[in-house]
């Protein structure tokens, strides 16, 4: 295994404010398509998915005024890796 010191960046696809600028984007689409902010419920899907959807709905919130509704969704026993998981996940 690679030494983490000998590890060489090769490109960055995305810095943060080009992340933000994309969240910016993708809120005002949202809403755009919803026709307004109303509605709007944002869903997460647990791990990685959380924490985008809390993004967007602060820029929503933050853009609008409105704070969309929110929740999270833990698919652990729908994944099609779940013998790789574990025998016995825990949920």
């Amino acid at each position: 295994m690679a030494d983490e010191a000998s590890l060489v960046e090769k490109s960055r696809i995305m810095d943060g404010t080009r992340i933000e600028r994309a969240l910016s984007r993708l809120a005002t689409e949202i809403v755009e398509t919803n026709h307004g902010a109303e509605n709007i419920y944002i869903v997460g899907i647990r791990r990685r998915g959380v924490p985008l959807a809390e993004r967007l709905r602060d820029k929503i919130e933050a853009n609008e005024g409105i704070k969309p509704l929110y929740g999270i969704i833990d698919i652990t026993l729908y994944r099609d890796d779940l013998s790789t998981v574990g025998a016995n996940p825990i949920v």
